[in-house]
Order: C-alpha cells, then sequence, then structure tokens
C-alpha cells in the first residue's frame, strides 16, 4: 500500500519518550565498552589464559577480543530477525537486554574461571548483539516524514550519548581494574546495563511501536528472492540459482572441512588448522551473503509479476546497500583493533608525566587512550554540523552521506600509517611518548564519525520498513567480517613462510600489519568511491 507523504512540520517538536532511548542507550554503551576495552589488558595478566605460554597470550588475547566482537556483531541477524518476525522490536530490546545482564553478572563472579568467563562473553555477545540492530531502528520508528528533518539531530545526539557513555567507561575502568580487581571492573558495567533495562522499561507507555511482520508478507524480501531463485524463465538459463546453490555448498565445504578435523581428528591439509570455528562460520556465512545475493540479483527481474514492482525494487535497493557494506568491512578492521593492537603497542610506550599538560592525576594507563576517541567525537559532532559542512556547502561541495562514509576509511588508513611509524621507533628502542598515540586516535576518530555516525542514518533511510531491523542488523555484522580481516591475520603471521616473508621486509611483525591494514583502507576507499558514483539515493521514513 502507498503511503502518503506529508509535508515536513516547522513546528514539530521531538518525541517526549526519545529521552528514554537516548538514556538507556547511554548506560548500556557504559557497560559494554566498560568491560570490553579492558578485556585485552585483563586477559594478558589474567588466570584465564594462564595455560598459554607468557610470548604467546598477547595474541591469544586479540583472537579471544576479536572473536567476542564477532559474537557481538554477528547476533544482530538473530535479534533483527525475531523482532521483525515474531515479538517486535520493544519486546526484542528488552528481553535481550536480561540476557545482556546476566552476562556481566558472569564476567564479575567468574574473573578466575575459563568457561564461566566464556559464558559471560557469550552472554553478552548474544545480549548486546541482539540488540545492536533495534534501538537504532526503533528510535527512527519514533518518527514521520512530518518530523523527520529532526531524525538527523537525534541520530547525532544518539551517537553522542554513546560515546558520552564510553567515555567515562574507558576513562575509569581501567583504574578500577588496576586499583580494585576485576570482580569490581566488571561488575560496574552490570549494573549501569542493569539500570539500562530499567530506563527502557520505564517509557513502555510512550513508544510507538511498529508491529512485526510474522512472515505474513507475501512480497517480503525472502519471498522476493525466493522467487526470483526458482522462477524457471523458457530459453533462459538458472545462472543466479547456480550461483546461489555454489554459495551454499562453498558454506558447507567449509564448515565440513572444519569438523571433520575439529570433531572427527582428521588431518584435512587444504584446511588451515588456525581457522577455528568462528572463522569457518564467518567465512561460510560471507559465502552465502555474496554468491545469494550475486544469484538474486541475476534473476531479480524475473520475479516481476508475481510481485509487486515497488516490492522488486526493494529488494534490489537492499542488494546495493549490503554492497555498501561490504566495503565498509576494512574500515571496522582497522577501527576494532585501537582496543587490542593499539592497547597491545601503548603498553611499551613510556606514560609522560613529566609533560605539564599531562593529567598524570588521571591517566595511569595505557588503555585509558581509548576514552580519547569518544572523547573526541563528542567534539567533532557539534564541530562537523556546524563549522565543517556548512563551509563545505558553501564552497560548492555537499558532503553526501556516501562520500563522507568513502572519506572515513580513507582517514582511518592515514591513522594506521601513523600508528605504524610510531612502532618503528618502539622497534628502533627509542623511548616513544604515549602521547604520541594522540594523533592516530585524532585521525581514526574523524574517520569513525564519518562512517559511523552517519551510516545510522543512511541505513535506516535507505531500508523499506518490513526490513529495517533486518537491514540494520547486515550493517552491523560489517564489523563481524572486520574483524573476520584481523583474526586471518592472526592466522597468516603465525605461518612460518609468511613470518620470514615479514622478517625480509626489515620491518617488525606489528609494524608491518599497521602499514598493511592501511594499504588495506586506502584500497576499499577507492572501490567504496567509485561504487559510490552510481548507487541510487532512497527516502523510507514512516508517512504517519
Amino acid at each position: 500500500m502507498t503511503q502518503t507523504a506529508i509535508a515536513p512540520d516547522p513546528n514539530a517538536r521531538l518525541p517526549r519518550q526519545i529521552p528514554y532511548i537516548i538514556g538507556n542507550e547511554a548506560c548500556e554503551r557504559f557497560s559494554f565498552y566498560g568491560m570490553r576495552n579492558i578485556l585485552v589488558q585483563f586477559l594478558v595478566s589474567s588466570v584465564i589464559l594462564a595455560y598459554i605460554p607468557e610470548g604467546q597470550r598477547e595474541g591469544a588475547a586479540k583472537d579471544v577480543f576479536h572473536s567476542f566482537v564477532i559474537g557481538v556483531y554477528f547476533f544482530p541477524l538473530l535479534g533483527g530477525w525475531l523482532s521483525d518476525r515474531f515479538f517486535g522490536k520493544y519486546n526484542t530490546v528488552l528481553w535481550f537486554s536480561l540476557i545482556y545482564c546476566a552476562g556481566h553478572a558472569c564476567l564479575a563472579m567468574f574473573e578466575d574461571n575459563r568457561n564461566g568467563f566464556y559464558t559471560g562473553l557469550f552472554l553478552i555477545a548474544l545480549g548486546s548483539g541482539g540488540i545492536k540492530p533495534l534501538v537504532v531502528s526503533f528510535c527512527g520508528d519514533q518518527f514521520t516524514t512530518a518530523n523527520k528533518h529532526l531524525a538527523k539531530i537525534v541520530f547525532d545526539a544518539f551517537y553522542w550519548t554513546i560515546n558520552f557513555g564510553s567515555f567515562f567507561a574507558s576513562l575509569l575502568m581501567p583504574l578500577f581494574l588496576r586499583n580494585l580487581g576485576p570482580s569490581v571492573a566488571f561488575g560496574v558495567p552490570g549494573v549501569l546495563m542493569l539500570i539500562a533495562t530499567i530506563i527502557f522499561w520505564l517509557g513502555r507507555g510512550k513508544y510507538i511501536r511498529v508491529p512485526p511482520s510474522r512472515g505474513e508478507d507475501p512480497d517480503s524480501f525472502y519471498n522476493v528472492a525466493r522467487t526470483a531463485l526458482t522462477t524457471q524463465v523458457p530459453g533462459q538459463g538458472r545462472g543466479g540459482l547456480l550461483m546461489a546453490g555454489f554459495g551454499v555448498a562453498l558454506a558447507l565445504f567449509m564448515l565440513g572441512s572444519w569438523a571433520l578435523h575439529a570433531w572427527f581428528g582428521v588431518e584435512v591439509s587444504y584446511w588451515p588448522e588456525g581457522f577455528h570455528f568462528v572463522i569457518t562460520a564467518c567465512l561460510a556465512l560471507g559465502a552465502l551473503i555474496a554468491f545469494g545475493g550475486m544469484g538474486v540479483s541475476m534473476q531479480l527481474d524475473r520475479a516481476r509479476g508475481r510481485h509487486p514492482d515497488a516490492a522488486v525494487d526493494s529488494v534490489r535497493a537492499v542488494l546495493r546497500i549490503l554492497i555498501v557494506f561490504a566495503l565498509t568491512t576494512p574500515f571496522w578492521s582497522l577501527f576494532d583493533q585501537k582496543a587490542s593492537t593499539w592497547v597491545i603497542q601503548g603498553k611499551s610506550m613510556m606514560v609522560p608525566h613529566e609533560l605539564w599538560w599531562w593529567p598524570s592525576w588521571l591517566v595511569k594507563e595505557a588503555s585509558q587512550m581509548q576514552a580519547l576517541n569518544p572523547l573526541l567525537i563528542m567534539v567533532m559532532i557539534p564541530f562537523n554540523n556546524l563549522v565543517l559542512y556548512p563551509a563545505l556547502r558553501r564552497m560548492g561541495w555537499e558532503p553526501t552521506a556516501l562520500r563522507r562514509m568513502g572519506w572515513g576509511i580513507v582517514f582511518a588508513g592515514i591513522a594506521w600509517i601513523f600508528a605504524g611509524f610510531i612502532q618503528l621507533q618502539i622497534d628502533s628502542g627509542a623511548s616513544t611518548s604515549l602521547a604520541l598515540q594522540t594523533w592516530p586516535y585524532l585521525l581514526l576518530t574523524f574517520g569513525e564519525v564519518l562512517v559511523s555516525a552517519t551510516a545510522l542514518e543512511f541505513a535506516y533511510s535507505q531500508a523499506t520498513q518490513s526490513m529495517k531491523g533486518v537491514i540494520m542488523a547486515f550493517w552491523y555484522l560489517a564489523s563481524t567480517f572486520g574483524s573476520l580481516w584481523v583474526l586471518l591475520s592472526n592466522v597468516a603471521v603465525r605461518n612460518d613462510v609468511i613470518t620470514a616473508r615479514i622478517a625480509n621486509t626489515g620491518y617488525s611483525e606489528h609494524a608491518f600489519l599497521m602499514f598493511f591494514f592501511a594499504v588495506f583502507a586506502f584500497v576499499a576507499a577507492l572501490a567504496f568511491a567509485l561504487y559510490a558514483r552510481s548507487y541510487p539515493m532512497q527516502d523510507n521514513y514512516r508517512a504517519v
């Protein structure tokens, strides 16, 4: 059914339920970043990894961290599906929040028990991931075309609030871990998550609740895609179905290869031993999405006639969005390493207590440098909106969403070049001040504002109403594949042939990987720019 657009109301006010959503997000982000940003630091020196030789613990801690991040950004698929099909956004967010709280409790209670601690990480990944695609889209549901011009302000405020909570978590939790121990350091974020859940529940009577589709939409993405793949046209081949079938077969082959080795002890020479279940599952999922998407795209016009043109065009739009998302995955591979690779780098640097401007009374740990990220974001978002973007428009250059995202990937690459030069100085044996990490953080944060803050609005506006939860889940899935590239690089540097080639470059392993990821980002930015030139923008806000 076609919705009638309503002209923007210049006198419109923000919906009264928005403060509950914003307050919930601030507390939830404190809880998440509070535990996330001390995870690597805790694991390196904890009994959780005591069975691993000391020289290998940093690599193992990075593996645990990025496997956890993969889970956090994989479970949005589950949350989005449950919300769209069965329970709606409000109920799904509330129930997953309770799982989230249970995960925090496990971290605080099982600091010296590997199984209990890893159970806590799993529950947090499930809870955080389950609500991640829904809170933003739930916030968007509170707007119509009459007040959608206020949505950008709210999305920016939403992102600013995320970083408000992250700032205090990043600054305080390392000190809590150092001075009060892991039970308190992991327990405090749990209390904040409980408060977040209560705040969200208090607004229950004020929210606009868009009902779930319950799978009853005959013109849903899945139904249109299935029709496209299964419809046979006389005189035409079924290349799209073969392409999708190849993706399924490839995914099963990957999972089967892993299972033969992990479950039955069979030596599978063609499957790298370092490809554990998380890596294998992500590669299999990538094969399903990539080849399935290409197959649907090849035969999509076959769905016309059996489905309205608007539904078919909607599927085409979703497939285009997935390509945009895929091209941002290298950015996330760089961004998420600030809580792993950069923390490990910072541990080998000197805290500059002698500098007059350094807040020695507060910043005592390298991991606290992560607080720069949210602090800079809280400054950059209003600066960009009030100063930078208007200035660019006056110069005749419109900072569209796709342009901002492309340049954000570039700035992330530049940040990693700076980090690489810092690593070269460390490798030379020179005393290196932790203050130098300010520059990579500044550049990476600017890139994050251009990519991530922009993508919140972009992802919501490009998806049709029935697909908003799922498309947000696919957006967050980009971070899963970002961490996958990191895990693959960790596997690669454990190979004797590759480590020998890195040694021949004259760089240390850390420095080489930093420059490698910078080049990775620049290549991705070029591909993103080429694709963005032909991308057709959509406007899918609610009409009423």
